[in-house]
């Protein structure tokens, strides 16, 4: 039996994205019960060289909705970076999950074999759909969704592996 790629995509990433959300609101009420600016936890990183954990969270987003537009030929939308809050990033993944949620299974399935054209830090790349969805897109997602839910344990959130993955 052969998994689809709208299967393998859409509902994955709009339950992930769920999980994340309950992650973020998790965060905004620790950083209300210790009195914490949120803006603190916004601009965390585990490392110097690494990007905040709002920015996780964006690119997190960026990789579902951009992943889903390319597999159906469609030009991916650009969204302002501009979340300043738990409460703008919640928004930020509400509109993710609408986004992708608006496309059909027609349109992803049967796109294993398109050629996906990107530029990754300057230089252009060649990707069949199936490829750039299990080995660029979904990796990516992943790192990013997993970051931002390790910034927020770093500095205490208490959250734990059935708030990343969700209650099945």
């Amino acid at each position: 039996m052969t998994i689809s790629m709208y299967s393998a995509s859409v509902p994955v990433y709009q339950s992930m994205l769920s999980n994340l959300k309950g992650v973020l609101a998790k965060g905004a009420a620790f950083a209300a019960a210790k009195k914490v600016d949120e803006s603190v936890l916004m601009n965390a990183r585990l490392a110097p060289d690494m990007l905040a954990m709002s920015r996780q969270v964006q690119i997190a987003c960026d990789f579902a909705k951009g992943s889903i537009a390319r597999l159906a030929g469609l030009e991916v939308p650009k969204w302002e970076d501009n979340e300043k809050s738990f409460a703008d990033l919640a928004a930020r993944i509400d509109k993710t999950i609408a986004y992708i949620g608006e496309f059909s299974a027609a349109q992803i399935e049967g796109q294993e074999d398109r050629n996906i054209e990107l530029t990754i830090a300057g230089n252009p790349m060649s990707f069949k759909g199936q490829h750039y969805l299990l080995n660029v897109a979904m990796p990516n997602f992943y790192f990013h969704t997993t970051t931002a839910y390790a910034i927020l344990r770093h500095n205490g959130v208490e959250i734990g592996k059935g708030d990343f993955l969700g209650r099945a």
